[in-house]
């Protein structure tokens, strides 16, 4: 069974990374020591999600890291990518995972809601998302998640990946709970120097691991 790899979990935004600045963005964060990259792309036509989602794949292996696709699993299956994102409305857990089987990840988003992340792993997904933690430029209407969650989450059977707002002021705050990656969207792709701010984001959570 794949395990998801722990750090910098970058989320693609197609706003923020229209076109072929998705690549070289993504590139840049792989260099910097991201080793989970979601593809997240409510634009882009199928055969073109297919292209970059394809691309994106030989990178993530080039750096071995993992990609996921965010709510698409005939497309996770066609790029070959190492698993995908489903939001609580985005589809059946049972039935992902008896066309992906068992070498590719399943993750779930559970915003502060315990007993929902439970009956997901009951289901057997692979790790549970829990945010918004701080004010979402992405997703503003989100609903939030207390420290206090997020903490007791993290007392659950598989890897716990926050999100919601986090940047590199703040994720010390979420360190100190045991989360397992922070997923990250505007902090990470609006920066100026994607690889020096990715690198930053993996060195908290290396650090952390050292103390």
């Amino acid at each position: 069974m794949p395990h998801l790899h722990s750090g910098l979990y970058a989320i693609t935004d197609p706003e923020l990374l229209p076109g072929e600045h998705l690549i070289s963005s993504v590139k840049a964060a792989l260099e910097g020591g991201c080793k989970v990259v979601q593809y997240r792309d409510k634009l882009s036509s199928p055969s073109d999600k297919l292209e970059y989602a394809r691309q994106l794949r030989l990178l993530c292996e080039h750096y071995n890291a993992q990609l996921i696709i965010n709510d698409n699993v005939a497309l996770c299956l066609a790029s070959d990518a190492h698993g995908v994102h489903l939001g609580r409305s985005d589809g059946d857990i049972q039935q992902a995972r008896d066309i992906l089987g068992h070498e590719r990840l399943i993750g779930v988003t559970c915003h502060d809601d315990l007993a929902y992340a439970r009956q997901c792993i009951a289901l057997g997904v692979d790790y549970c998302a829990f945010g918004r933690m701080f004010p979402s430029l992405t997703k503003p209407g989100a609903p939030p998640c207390s420290l206090k969650i997020l903490n007791e989450a993290c007392s659950l059977p598989i890897p716990i990946v926050a999100i919601g707002g986090i940047n590199l002021d703040n994720l010390a705050e979420l360190l100190q709970t045991p989360i397992h990656a922070a997923a990250v969207i505007h902090a990470l792709f609006s920066s100026r120097d994607i690889r020096s701010t990715a690198t930053q984001f993996q060195t908290l959570f290396t650090h952390r691991l050292q103390v």
